[in-house]
């Protein structure tokens, strides 16, 4: 069912673009009948809008890898730098958070470590929504800040570095066997707002998985059973994410993926002093306008990375069929 409502979902909406374009076209044909140039101009205006949304549509068409249409897990690390990259890290959290917004995706926080003068250390959240892995799974890498810092009495620019990695949430319907005796669980009190029961209870869980070093933690709930069953799930995500990665043979395995939080690891510069810049240094997309991509406009980038991925993809698979 939850596959048919996706399926559905889609043919619905490249129907309703197909009404929509019909009926505008009708509009402009109608107004320069009438000689009405402002009608003109307004239907010409959202023709252009229905042609971005066909280019969305086109991308989604491409997420049919096997794990693109399930929610995921991202994490967000900051880098070496103190206040400065912890504060950069909590600015991509919401960046995140306003893109999903935006998508109308549900954001949940499971795990989130406090700077301690501002900003985060590391963040854990499930976002949830039609296709939420395929549009993120682009997004994994180090991603790099260019401003005038904030807290720098001197008003010098700074660089600031965090790390982003995403992973699928995976169900009961795929089986990932995991060795008890592979586990390290350690519990701790759960830190951050919630009353004295934070300060009391040992109730959140991290689990080391010693072979391959992955480690998840959760403090979202009450209960220390529960948060162990969300880790558990964590833990299988990361699992099967590493699986896809061996299968799909990936042009980046997931410890290159995973590389040190700083200079020339970056998949993406955001520069606000002394110009106005973001640019994705894999696809070359670039805009001025830092504000908007800050505030959550991430599809355009998004789009372009889909598209080169699939794009090699296709290129790979032409060259094993010559």
């Amino acid at each position: 069912m939850r596959e048919r409502g996706r399926l559905a979902g889609l043919i619905d909406g490249v129907l309703a673009l197909e009404r929509e374009t019909a009926d505008t076209i009708e509009l402009v044909e109608m107004a320069e009948a009438e000689g009405d140039a402002a009608l003109v101009k307004d239907a010409l205006a959202n023709l252009a809008t229905l042609a971005e949304q066909a280019k969305t549509r086109e991308i989604e068409s491409l997420l049919s890898g096997e794990a693109d249409g399930r929610d995921a897990f991202m994490e967000i690390n900051a880098g070496s730098g103190g206040t400065e990259a912890q504060d950069w890290a909590q600015m991509l959290q919401r960046m995140y958070m306003r893109w999903a917004e935006r998508r109308g995706f549900k954001v949940e926080i499971l795990d989130m470590s406090e700077g301690e003068q501002a900003g985060i250390k590391s963040v854990t959240m499930q976002i949830s929504g039609p296709n939420a892995y395929g549009w993120l799974k682009t997004e994994s890498g180090v991603h790099r800040l260019v401003r005038i810092s904030p807290y720098d009495s001197a008003a010098r620019r700074h660089t600031s570095f965090s790390s982003v990695w995403v992973y699928p949430v995976v169900d009961d319907t795929i089986e990932i066997e995991i060795n008890p005796a592979d586990l390290k669980v350690d519990t701790f009190r759960a830190s951050g707002a919630g009353g004295q029961h934070v300060n009391k209870t040992e109730s959140a869980i991290r689990i080391t998985h010693v072979p391959t070093g992955i480690i998840v933690a959760c403090q979202t709930d009450r209960s220390q059973h529960r948060n162990r069953a969300t880790a558990m799930n964590m833990l299988k995500a990361r699992m099967y994410e590493m699986e896809l990665q061996k299968r799909e043979a990936a042009s980046a395995s997931i410890e290159a993926a995973k590389t040190d939080i700083g200079w020339g690891h970056q998949i993406r510069s955001y520069v606000l002093a002394p110009y106005q810049l973001v640019k994705d240094l894999r696809t070359n997309y670039e805009t001025g306008n830092p504000a908007a991509v800050l505030d959550g406009n991430l599809d355009p980038f998004m789009a372009a990375s889909l598209a080169a991925r699939v794009g090699a993809t296709r290129s790979d698979a032409s060259a094993m069929a010559q």
